[in-house]
């Protein structure tokens, strides 16, 4: 097993993050049931996606028939119950309520809102042109992202999305020292490769006032900041 103390130290987290993976989903339920802290819910929600995704994507039901059937089957073993109760000493059945508190939705929309100006921030930022390197892997990295989308329907696409987002963070935390040795070794690897084209290639592009002397000290700074973490 690869560990970050088998070198005398512990690699770099990923991302270079310094909280544990718990406060940075938020520390609430939410991280819990990522991280299968609640593994009744995590487990329910990761099942219900599944089967939803079976029903729409592999059985191809429509929803509306989908909603007609269920509620169809729900009315008759509701009637059946009620009047059977009385000659089976069967309690009335009654629909649970499950009401989402104003506070909770807040909270969620707030979340949501955050992130999403901080996507549109970074990209702003990315797009002034300041960091070419981060302009060209962004673009490349949208592309692909395009290509991939292509290839699958929406609802497929949402079901990729729940699948890792409640199976890799629980995986990480899981084997969060070897995966955060790998990544620092790889992270290293990119860096020398992208160090050699830019001396050979990028900086023959010419860029804005200031953005040479940034970039070349930015990338000198993260090689030798990488360098003095693995001498100690």
């Amino acid at each position: 097993m690869v560990t970050g103390g088998s070198h005398g130290h512990r690699a770099p987290r990923l991302f270079g993050r310094e909280r544990p993976l718990h406060a940075v989903l938020g520390g609430r339920q939410a991280a819990d049931i990522i991280l299968w802290r609640r593994k009744e819910v995590s487990a329910s929600i990761l099942g219900a996606a599944t089967a939803a995704w079976g029903l729409f994507e592999v059985a191809e039901y429509h929803f509306l028939t989908l909603v007609c059937y269920a509620a169809m089957i729900a009315m008759v073993i509701f009637f059946l119950w009620t009047n059977a109760s009385a000659f089976l000493n069967l309690p009335v059945p009654r629909i649970p309520e499950m009401v989402l508190s104003e506070r909770t939705t807040r909270q969620v929309i707030l979340g949501l809102h955050r992130r999403l100006n901080w996507f549109v921030h970074k990209l702003y930022n990315i797009a002034c042109g300041q960091d070419l390197k981060m302009f060209i892997l962004t673009v490349v990295s949208l592309y692909i992202g395009s290509v991939f989308a292509s290839c699958f329907t929406s609802l497929t696409l949402l079901y990729i999305v729940v699948f890792f987002t409640m199976t890799v963070p629980a995986l990480y935390e899981r084997y969060e020292h070897e995966v955060d040795h790998l990544a620092a070794r790889a992270g290293h690897d990119f860096r020398t490769h992208v160090a050699r084209m830019d001396s050979g290639v990028l900086r023959k592009i010419p860029r804005g006032k200031g953005a040479t002397a940034a970039h070349r000290t930015t990338t000198t700074t993260d090689i030798h900041g990488w360098h003095r973490s693995q001498a100690s």
